[in-house]
Parts: structure tokens; C-alpha cells; sequence
């Protein structure tokens, strides 16, 4: 019995000294897929990135906007004003007006589908969006004005910023139901 527990115990040494200098199965994977989110973490933008905010008036656009191309979204007998930046998607936008767009109003925007998604610099990409933004898809071409749910709205990425509204934001968020919402350039 002696010799037996004696041959035990030499065996779990031996294979405890061998655990020493190798990964558990599965660590390795695990150890890289820590290394991968820790670098998706740190590249990942959000709308707030690099962007000159307000947070004075909450009734207005968090996102501020002075200068750029001006336009202007019918919504039936509501014309809502916006202003552009100069990104690359901004500019293939311009280049498409004036755009009638099929806009259906949602908890925290109003999009519909442009038909053809449009250019983009990587690095406008980003994650959620600012009270106020007018966006564009892109892994789908998607028009959108979003008027809500800023705090949240991070978990949502695949947007480029193209722009901002240029009026309170209840002029958009009283809206209700769908339109065919013709934008053009602002005169």
C-alpha cells in the first residue's frame, strides 16, 4: 500500500512540473481573444470623438456645427434645416441632391433606405451617435436623423456623421408616421 501511494504521489509531481511550462487547453485562445477586444476597445470611435459639442440647451443639437453646406429636409409641410460637414460621405451626399428619401419615424430617429451605399473614410466611422446627427449607414445605406437616446446609443455602430439639424430638436422628434422626405440644398 506504501509503495502504491509512494508511485502516486511521484506521478502527480511529475505531471504537475509538466503543467508548469505549458497553457491549459484553451488558455491560449482565451489569452488572444483578451489581447483582440482589448485592441477593438481601444480603436473603437464614438460619436463624441473629435466632435465640438454643446450641453447648455438640451433642447437643441448636441453636436455643433457652424460652417458647412446648408440644406433642407421636407417633411410634408415641416422643413427641417441642416447643415453638412465636408466628410467624404458628406460630399457624395451633395453630389445626390436633391434626394427624395422614404422616412419612417422610430423611438430615436427617423431613416429609411437610400438604395446605394456611399463612400466612406475609415476613420469617420463610428459608434453611436449625438442628439441631433444626420447619418449614413454603412453597412447598410441607411438616411438617418437621430433625436434621442444619445447616452445609449453606442451599442450601435456602422455610422458616419454627416451632419447636424439646425432647428430645436422637437421640430423633428413631434413628427410622427412616414414621409418621402425631399432634401435639397438650402437657398
Amino acid at each position: 500500500m506504501k509503495k502504491f501511494l509512494s508511485m502516486l504521489l511521484v506521478c502527480a509531481m511529475a505531471l504537475s512540473l509538466a503543467a508548469c511550462g505549458t497553457s491549459t487547453p484553451g488558455t491560449e485562445e482565451t489569452e488572444n481573444e483578451e489581447s483582440e477586444d482589448t485592441e477593438m476597445k481601444e480603436i473603437k470611435r464614438v460619436a463624441s470623438d473629435g466632435a465640438q459639442m454643446q450641453t447648455d440647451d438640451q433642447f437643441m443639437p448636441t453636436r455643433v456645427l457652424e460652417e458647412g453646406t446648408r440644406i433642407n429636409m421636407h417633411f410634408g409641410d415641416t422643413v427641417i434645416p441642416g447643415i453638412l460637414n465636408d466628410s467624404t460621405t458628406a460630399k457624395a451626399f451633395i453630389e445626390m441632391l436633391p434626394l427624395t428619401v422614404h422616412e419612417s419615424r422610430y423611438s430615436h430617429d427617423f431613416c429609411g433606405s437610400m438604395g446605394e451605399n456611399l463612400p466612406f473614410d475609415e476613420e469617420d466611422e463610428r459608434y453611436g451617435w449625438l442628439n441631433g446627427d444626420i447619418a449614413i449607414g454603412t453597412d447598410v445605406p441607411w438616411f438617418t436623423i437621430l433625436f434621442d437616446d444619445e447616452e445609449i446609443s453606442e451599442q450601435y455602430g456602422n455610422l458616419v456623421n454627416i451632419g447636424v439639424i439646425d432647428c430645436e430638436l422637437s421640430q423633428i422628434s413631434d413628427l410622427d408616421g412616414s414621409y418621402d422626405v425631399l432634401i435639397e440644398l438650402a437657398e
